[in-house]
């Protein structure tokens, strides 16, 4: 079955978005709770604030991909504001940013709350982007006499959406154990 090369990099970034995803959904409470010191209701709070973001960006990326943007650089740009929300968040949780004397926790937990949330919404809006065009992008690579290479795109496609939601729920805890 031959598939168009545009296959590989539709699933390969599809698998790492949601392997980034949801890795991240994993261990964020305990960030929230044992770094930034919230309560556990106020991090769960903002735990579930984040996912319904994420949930309601897609209709903002769908707007923006048919009536400005199109699919390809929706994809392309807003997986770009997804990686530089996942890089905000990474610098959010180095203790060394703001330990000027040395003492092993932060000194200015204002700027970790605020590099926490600014990664949070550009991921929040990054994934907005990526979920409502990637399907639709990857059907689009087909013609309509090929509709067992359509299926088999789907059928990698959703194994490696689930597959990387699966390997990051299991990896990332290990990880932070670690």
């Amino acid at each position: 079955v031959w598939l168009p090369h545009q296959y590989f990099f539709i699933v390969v970034n599809e698998f790492c978005e949601r392997f980034s995803y949801y890795g991240m959904r994993a261990v964020l409470v305990l960030y929230f709770t044992y770094f930034l010191n919230w309560d556990d209701d106020f991090a769960t709070s903002i735990y579930h604030v984040f996912v319904a973001l994420c949930y309601l960006t897609p209709i903002l990326g769908a707007i923006v991909a048919d009536s400005w943007l199109g699919k390809f650089k929706t994809i392309i740009y807003l997986s770009i504001v997804y990686a530089l929300g996942q890089i905000a968040m990474a610098i959010s949780a180095i203790h060394d940013l703001t330990d000027k004397d040395r003492n092993g926790s932060p000194d200015n937990m204002t700027l970790h709350v605020v590099l926490s949330m600014v990664g949070l919404f550009l991921i929040a809006l990054g994934t907005g982007g990526i979920k409502p065009c990637v399907a639709a992008f990857g059907g689009d690579q087909f013609s309509n006499q090929q509709e067992k290479q359509r299926s088999t795109f789907f059928s990698v496609f959703y194994l490696c959406i689930n597959g990387g939601s699966l390997l990051s729920t299991i990896i990332t805890p290990i990880l932070r154990g670690r």
